[in-house]
């Protein structure tokens, strides 16, 4: 008899807690911005909440760092979770998570474009534009992030992404 190797069971994926912001403007058209580092990705500003940090506050300070928005320019309509994304090719972030586990908040906008400023400490995004949700498209955000971004518009816009 042919002993058998044991093989350990895999590790668990760890998805990062992560927050992004669905603006709108009193026109109904959504904020879009272009990441500063790969030329016509565009998304959502988003990112990570730290510990002992609670979702709205992350949305909040995520907000003021990516696009320089202060909370008081912003009424938050709804928030939904639970959308997943692996990062490609077995990439960690921070040598432990493997994707990221988002939040994501539809809120009116309440201020002018002279309160968006890109020009940020970490900045993040090369531009930035107003659409109408149906003006989005798929082919603008990286592969890895489609089937999010598939649900996102499908839950809070009732839109199929070709």
């Amino acid at each position: 008899m042919t002993p058998t190797l044991a093989i350990p069971p895999a590790e668990p994926i760890l998805y990062r807690p992560n927050v992004a912001a669905i603006l709108r403007d009193p026109e109904g058209r959504i904020l879009v911005a272009e990441r500063i580092s790969v030329d016509g990705a565009w998304q959502f500003p988003q990112g990570g909440v730290d510990d002992s940090e609670s979702f709205d506050d992350a949305l909040f300070r995520e907000l003021e760092e990516e696009i320089g928005v202060h909370a008081s320019l912003i009424t938050i309509l709804t928030k939904k979770g639970g959308y997943r994304y692996d990062f490609p090719k077995g990439r960690l972030k921070y040598g432990i998570y493997g994707g990221q586990e988002q939040t994501y908040y539809l809120c009116d906008f309440h201020g002018t474009d002279d309160d968006i400023v890109l020009d940020t400490h970490h900045r993040e995004f090369a531009r930035y534009r107003w659409i109408k949700p149906e003006d989005f498209k798929l082919s603008w955000v990286p592969r890895f992030k489609r089937t999010t971004y598939i649900a996102v518009f499908k839950d809070f816009f009732g839109i199929d992404l070709q």
